[in-house]
């Protein structure tokens, strides 16, 4: 077992070789040791005065005049113009707005409603039978509404449930609980080889990871906002339709702001083109605007997506070795896997008493959290978290544990 002294020098090493290090200073942090940035990212630190600016001028002294003159009207293709390289996407493709519980019903709905143009007999959509909890509620509404049944499987067994009637596949690239990352290359093609379309989750994997929307030919994509895009608490989420699928997005929500001529108010909808088809309704300014102000982290310190997930993997196995070297045998059990290709940025501990534990590491000043009934969650945001923090966090860990 490795003593603490080794560890903390490891982590020291670490933190001084760590080429993300100086990204760290751009974020608002103290004592914390904060692992919960796949729930809620830290604050970055320019962000209340991008917001004061938008309130003070764009709003009290602007007014009205904000919607051209600020740039609001086009807030939702042009923050999404930023977030599609995060997420392997070109422009055009990704537009913000409402919430990802709503982007997953448009996306859903709207994948079946191509698959049956295709052909007769789609008449079943496959959910992720881990999924969160709302996208397998949405999907559930969502199969009413297109008459379709609705099959929960788990990822891995999706290549063989697949068939002649699947219209549409809702998967989630990370799983929330454990941090078990999906293979999307492999199970898009699976889902395109019997005719149906992809429909991915990418709350837990975007700012995190390589996602390679346009290289593996996803069809359409969710994800929210405020965990590794560090957007802030309820930042609209995003939905990308992939270009050539664009003119045939059906959404189930058509809103004025989708409309072809939002101000025309015609009593007939006509969609206008291009990825404004998934607008509804009017913009949530003041979030969308803290969230493109987030954003500026990735373009000002020239991060790559490349040098994040390089890290988050090598704080993910320092965090593992820590947990095994300092916290009791038995007490804790990784259901993270350990295999690199199958990791998200989270390491999930199956821990007796788990919500206790979570509390009382919160009371001495490590942040994570927990799901029922059993699980220890801690992500790891490798723009703001170091080496030390993690050493830290499995010494903490293991004295709560010990007494």
């Amino acid at each position: 077992m490795s003593e603490p002294t080794s560890l903390a020098g490891e982590a020291e090493k670490l933190d001084a070789a760590d080429g993300l290090a100086a990204v760290r200073e751009r974020f608002v942090l103290d004592d914390v040791t904060y692992l919960d940035g796949n729930s809620l990212g830290a604050l970055p630190a320019h962000v209340p005065a991008r917001v004061a600016d938008v309130v003070r001028r764009q709003w009290g002294e602007l007014r009205i005049r904000s919607w051209e003159e600020s740039g609001w009207w086009t807030a939702p293709e042009r923050v999404g113009d930023r977030i599609a390289p995060l997420v392997g996407a070109a422009a055009g493709q990704v537009v913000v707005g409402d919430s990802t519980s709503v982007n997953v019903f448009k996306a859903l709905v709207a994948a079946v409603r191509m698959a049956q143009e295709d052909g007769p007999g789609r008449n079943e959509i496959l959910v992720d039978a881990t999924t969160f909890p709302t996208d397998g509620y949405i999907a559930e509404s969502a199969a009413r509404m297109t008459g379709c049944a609705l099959r929960p499987v788990t990822p891995a067994e999706v290549p063989g449930a697949l068939g002649d009637r699947t219209a549409a596949v809702l998967l989630n690239h990370v799983d929330y609980r454990t941090g078990r990352l999906h293979d999307l290359p492999g199970l898009t093609a699976a889902v395109h080889a019997a005719g149906a379309y992809a429909v991915w989750d990418l709350c837990h994997s975007a700012g995190a990871l390589p996602v390679g929307l346009d290289e593996h030919g996803v069809d359409l994509a969710v994800g929210c906002t405020y965990k590794y895009l560090n957007g802030g608490p309820g930042s609209p989420a995003y939905l990308y339709v992939r270009r050539d699928l664009q003119p045939r997005f059906d959404s189930p929500l058509p809103g004025w702001n989708s409309h072809a001529e939002p101000f025309g108010m015609r009593p007939d909808y006509a969609p206008a083109s291009g990825s404004v088809r998934g607008r509804v309704g009017t913009p949530d300014i003041l979030s969308l605007l803290a969230l493109d102000a987030a954003l500026d982290v990735w373009d000002e310190d020239g991060v790559s997506v490349a040098a994040v997930r390089e890290k988050s993997l090598v704080l993910t196995d320092f965090f593992l070795r820590c947990v095994g070297a300092y916290v009791p045998h038995g007490r804790v059990e990784s259901v993270t896997p350990a295999a690199h290709a199958e990791r998200g940025s989270q390491v999930a501990l199956r821990c007796e008493d788990a919500g206790e534990v979570m509390k009382r590491l919160i009371e001495r000043g490590v942040v994570g959290d927990y799901r029922a009934p059993d699980v220890l969650r801690f992500g790891f945001t490798p723009l703001y978290v170091g080496f030390a923090d993690v050493e830290r966090a499995a010494r903490v860990l293991a004295r709560t544990l010990s007494g």
